[in-house]
């Protein structure tokens, strides 16, 4: 036992490392045919983003070898420094940072982009789960949702003065993470019920809106009142605050719509609603990215022979809009594999969280699967035009050092904690 604890690539969970390098080399595969030309295909031209891509993926090596080698009782002992160094580093972006697409997110060391906000995942992943682990920590308790809320939302709210509302919204995937250690329901229906007033609301309009929702909540609580005779007992303040905040919501969102967002934002839920459609403006990265989807058909045409990824028909086509590229030279086959290693990776981790006999690895491990599910979801959502363009990166395959690093990061924080949970607690 004591040559097994000592050996720290004894106990690593292979598969999860397996399918994290196939992820890993068909992005940067697919980095390849989206960022080369006939005449530019150097393997080794580190001037190029395919090139300098793979320095990064390099680098990620000694990372991995890092990660592995601190014992796993460090990341529960020093987790609240960790996130405490990730907020100095998101607050110091704010002064020190250089302006890229109009946000302030990047720190520039000699020409090499630093982007705090893809390693304050990870570490509040960390303190959310030192936070929860407490033998004396009840979520049910309000004081406690608070705490864990606050550690949720600060640095999401250093994160939005960048801005980078992209990356603010990764932080709600903490919610699959409250669920499972026992938070309410009600929070998720309250928060979907809030997306679709919000949706709602812009679609049609503030007053039809209003209108509608206090006439419905009206009815409702009429028949629940007559249904359990209790129409005289019932709690009429707790309905008038009800009706007072959604209707200052419904009138929030209605006013910030109008006279808050920028024109290209409404223009995004616009077109995402359907009310309008711009194919050549706003909507045009969209636009462009199902098209080369489309053209990739069953089969895909071929490992770089996609004539529209070639072409730079899609905009940031290797970054944020790869899965354009996967599409077309993969096809639906090459797509599907792709999602399928990415819903093997979450169930994987999943699994070996809940076999997890420390409640700390557990918690952390759901973290992991949380963020990796929204980036997900999110990105290809966007790509296939579900979603809006909110720009933020696909795991594994996005260009990008501060990205691949965020995300090995990550996930092999969780597999040392795992490699040695029968010896290290």
């Amino acid at each position: 036992m004591r040559q097994l604890k000592n050996n720290i690539f004894a106990n690593l969970d292979w598969i999860t490392i397996l399918i994290y390098v196939l992820l890993v080399v068909f992005g940067w595969m697919n980095i390849f045919a989206a960022s080369s030309t006939d005449t530019e295909r150097e393997l080794l031209d580190f001037s190029t983003r395919y090139g300098k891509q793979m320095i990064f993926i390099c680098l990620a090596i000694p990372l991995i070898v890092f990660v592995l080698f601190l014992n796993s009782k460090f990341y529960e002992q020093f987790s609240s420094l960790l996130y405490l160094f990730s907020l100095v580093l998101l607050a110091g972006v704010l002064v020190f940072g250089k302006k890229i697409n109009g946000a302030t997110s990047w720190y520039n060391f000699g020409g090499i982009g630093l982007q705090p906000s893809e390693f304050s995942k990870a570490f509040t992943a960390l303190a959310l789960a030192k936070l929860m682990s407490d033998r004396q920590y009840n979520l049910k308790l309000i004081k406690n949702q608070i705490k864990a809320f606050f550690i949720i939302f600060l640095p999401a709210f250093l994160i939005a003065l960048q801005p980078d509302m992209g990356s603010v919204l990764i932080y709600f995937s903490f919610f699959f993470v409250l669920n499972r250690e026992g938070l309410t329901l009600r929070y998720f229906i309250l928060g979907v019920t809030t997306i679709i007033l919000f949706l709602l609301t812009i679609y049609f309009g503030t007053k039809i809106i209003l209108i509608a929702t206090i006439t419905v909540l009206t009815l409702s609580i009429i028949y629940i009142a007559y249904k359990n005779k209790q129409f005289l007992r019932f709690n009429w303040p707790i309905v008038v605050i009800g009706y007072i905040i959604t209707s200052l919501f419904i009138a929030g969102v209605g006013y910030t719509y109008t006279n808050i967002l920028e024109q290209h934002q409404k223009d995004r839920f616009d077109i995402l609603l359907g009310k309008i459609k711009d194919d050549s403006g706003i909507g045009y990265n969209t636009y462009q990215a199902k098209l080369t989807i489309k053209s990739g058909g069953f089969l895909g045409k071929g490992f770089l022979q996609g004539d529209r990824t070639q072409g730079n028909f899609v905009p940031e086509q290797d970054t944020d809009y790869i899965f354009s590229t996967v599409g077309e030279e993969w096809g639906f086959v090459g797509s599907t594999f792709v999602i399928i290693l990415f819903i093997l990776l979450l169930f994987r981790i999943i699994f070996l969280a809940e076999q997890q006999t420390n409640k700390f690895s557990r918690i952390y491990g759901y973290g992991v699967a949380s963020i990796i599910f929204f980036h997900v979801i999110v990105n290809i959502g966007m790509v296939i035009g579900i979603l809006p363009t909110i720009g933020i990166p696909l795991p594994f395959f996005s260009y990008g050092g501060s990205s691949l690093w965020g995300f090995t990061l990550l996930i092999f924080i969780f597999i040392r904690l795992d490699a040695h949970k029968k010896y290290d607690y």
